[in-house]
C-alpha cells in the first residue's frame, strides 16, 4: 500500500484551488461538499467557478497565487491544495509555495508530483466510501464505484445520522451488548425500513431501535456506576464452524461471509489463506490452529480448550476449516467437545478441494458410462498411513479424490498397482486449488510419484484419480484403461 486512505476533517480549513480551467471544475465539485473554505486562484476562470463565487459557495481570486496570501486570515488555515497543471510555469511556482509551508497538495493528472490523489468517492454523508487505485486504474475505480452505488441504500446516510443520535441510550450497556445491538439492527431492522421511499425514514428508524432496545434490554445487564464493563446477561452465542473453502475468497457461502463478518473470535487452519482471513473485522481476535503432516501442529486438546474457553466468555467464536467442515477436519470431535461443555454448535457448509479441482478443471466428478460414484479418501489417519480396499479402489472404475496423500504417493501408487491397478489410470495430481499459484499435473497410476517429485509441488494436493484436466487427454487415457481392464477380466474368465 503505496497510499494511505484517510479522513480529513474540513469544517474549520481552506483548501487552495491554482488554476480555473475545466480540469479543476470537477475537483471543485468534489470539494463544494465539504465544509471547508474553497479559495480559488486563476488569471480567468470557468464560468462555473464565477457563478460559484457570486453564490458565495467559494472565493474567486482574479489573479495568481502568492506568497502574501498566506499571512491572510481566510488563506492561513489552508489544509490542503488542488493544482492545475495546464501552466508549468504557475504549476511550479504554486509546488514551491505550498512546499515551503509543508501544504499537502495534488496536481491534477500528475501523479508523481502529487502529494495525495483524490479516490473516487460514494457519498452518503455522513457516510463516505473511498475508491483508490493509487492512480493506476482509474476507470477500474469509477467501476467498483458504480457496483456499491447500485447496492448501497440511498438512505444510508440516514441511518448513520439516526444511529448517532441514538447512541446515548446504550452508554448504559455493556461494550458487547452494544456491538451486537448495533448488528441486529444493521442486519435485520434497518433495511426493510431504508427500502421504504417515504419522508419520515430518519423517524421510523428511531421509532425500531427504541423498540428493538426495549426487547433485547431485558436479557441485559445495565452497569452501575462502579461496575466495570461486564458482559451482558443473554445466552451463549452458538460455535459457528464455518468452511473456507479451497482457499478463492469468492467460493466463500454469503453465509460463511457473515459469520467471518460478524466473528470477535477466529480459530482458523494454517491453510486457509490471508486474503479470506481479511474479510474478518479488522478487531477480531485471529489464532491459528493448524496442523502440518509430519510437523508443528496444536494438539486437539488445545484446540478444544480454545473453541470452550471463548465460547463461554460469550463472544461470536468461529472456527474457520479449510475446505469444507465436514471433510477430514475432524468436525465431530470439536463439535462433541463444544456440545459436552454445553455450547451448541452451527456448522456452516462449503466447496471441497476435490469439487473445486473438478470444476477448475472443467471436467465432471461423474459421468455417464464413465463412473456412477465418487469417493473422498484419506491417504492417512491417527495411525500413519490408511489402508484401504486397494483392489475394489483399484478396478472398480470410479473416481477417486485423495487427500493429504503426498507424503504417500508411492506408498498409494504401490498399493493400487499390487492390487490389480491399471498403470494407465490417469491421474491428476492439483495443487493449490482455486489460489493464484494454482497447478495441475496430468500423469498416470504409473507415473505419478516419479511426476510429482519432478514438479516438485508446493502446498495443499488433491489426487485425482480417474480424470485428467484436458476430456481429450483423458478421454484417451480412460479409453486405454478401460480397454486393459476388459482384457483382464477376459484373462481371469479364461482361466
Amino acid at each position: 500500500m503505496q497510499y494511505f486512505p484517510i479522513n480529513i476533517r474540513c469544517s474549520d480549513a481552506t483548501i487552495i484551488v491554482v488554476g480555473g480551467g475545466e480540469d479543476v471544475v470537477a475537483k471543485i465539485r468534489l470539494l463544494l461538499k465539504t465544509a471547508a473554505r474553497i479559495a480559488v486562484f486563476a488569471e480567468n476562470a470557468d464560468p462555473a467557478i464565477i457563478a460559484w463565487h457570486a453564490e458565495g459557495r467559494l472565493y474567486y481570486y482574479q489573479r495568481q497565487l502568492t506568497s502574501q496570501d498566506f499571512a491572510s486570515t481566510y488563506i492561513s488555515h489552508a489544509r490542503l491544495a488542488y493544482i492545475s497543471g495546464a501552466d508549468i510555469s504557475i504549476r511550479d511556482q504554486a509546488i514551491h509555495m505550498l512546499d515551503e509551508r509543508n501544504i499537502l497538495y495534488c496536481v491534477i493528472d500528475d501523479l508523481l508530483r502529487s502529494w495525495f490523489i483524490t479516490p473516487a468517492i460514494v457519498d452518503r454523508d455522513p457516510v463516505t466510501i473511498a475508491i483508490g487505485t493509487e492512480g493506476k486504474a482509474p476507470v477500474l475505480a469509477r467501476r467498483i464505484k458504480a457496483m456499491i452505488e447500485q447496492n448501497l441504500s440511498s438512505h444510508t446516510g440516514i441511518l448513520a445520522t439516526v444511529s448517532s443520535q441514538f447512541r446515548q441510550y446504550l452508554a448504559q450497556f455493556s461494550s458487547r451488548f452494544r456491538r451486537q445491538f448495533w448488528g441486529q439492527i444493521f442486519d435485520n431492522v434497518a433495511p426493510s425500513i431504508l427500502a421504504a421511499t417515504d419522508d419520515h425514514l430518519a423517524e421510523r428508524l428511531n421509532a425500531a431501535m427504541h423498540a428493538h432496545l426495549k426487547t433485547v434490554s431485558d436479557a441485559a445487564r445495565p452497569l452501575q456506576s462502579d461496575q466495570p464493563d461486564l458482559p451482558i446477561r443473554a445466552p451463549l452465542k452458538p460455535v459457528a464452524f464455518v468452511s473456507a473453502g479451497p482457499g478463492d475468497p469468492d467460493l466463500l457461502t454469503l453465509k460463511a461471509r457473515t459469520y467471518l463478518d460478524q466473528a470477535e473470535v477466529i480459530l482458523h487452519d494454517r491453510l486457509v489463506p490471508p486474503a479470506i482471513l481479511e474479510l474478518a473485522r479488522r478487531e477480531a481476535v485471529m489464532i491459528e490452529v493448524g496442523k502440518t503432516g509430519y510437523g508443528a501442529s496444536t494438539p486437539q486438546e488445545d484446540i478444544h480448550a480454545l473453541l470452550i474457553k471463548h465460547g463461554k466468555s460469550g463472544a461470536n467464536v468461529v472456527r474457520l476449516k479449510s475446505g469444507d467442515a465436514g471433510i477430514f477436519g475432524r468436525l465431530d470431535e470439536e463439535c462433541s467437545a463444544c456440545r459436552t461443555a454445553g455450547l451448541s454448535v452451527v456448522v456452516i457448509p462449503g466447496i471441497t478441494a476435490a469439487a473445486a479441482a473438478a470444476a477448475n478443471m472443467k471436467v465432471s466428478l461423474t459421468r455417464r458410462g464413465r463412473n456412477s460414484e465418487w469417493r473422498l479418501l484419506t491417504a492417512r489417519d491417527m495411525k500413519g498411513f490408511v489402508d484401504h480396499q486397494w483392489q475394489d479402489l483399484a478396478t472398480s472404475g470410479a473416481v477417486s479424490a485423495i487427500y493429504m496423500g503426498m507424503n504417500a504417493i508411492s506408498f498409494l501408487q504401490g498399493r493400487l498397482l499390487m492390487h490389480g491397478g491399471d498403470p494407465a489410470l490417469p491421474i491428476t495430481l492439483a495443487s493449490q486449488v482455486s489460489q493464484p499459484q494454482q497447478r495441475f499435473v496430468s500423469t498416470s497410476l504409473g507415473q505419478m510419484a516419479d511426476d510429482s517429485i519432478k514438479a516438485k509441488l508446493a502446498g495443499p494436493v488433491v489426487i485425482m484419480l480417474g480424470l485428467h484436466p484436458d476430456p481429450s487427454l483423458e478421454n484417451q487415457a480412460y479409453q486405454a484403461h478401460r480397454a486393459n481392464q476388459r482384457s483382464a477380466s477376459k484373462q481371469r474368465i479364461s482361466a
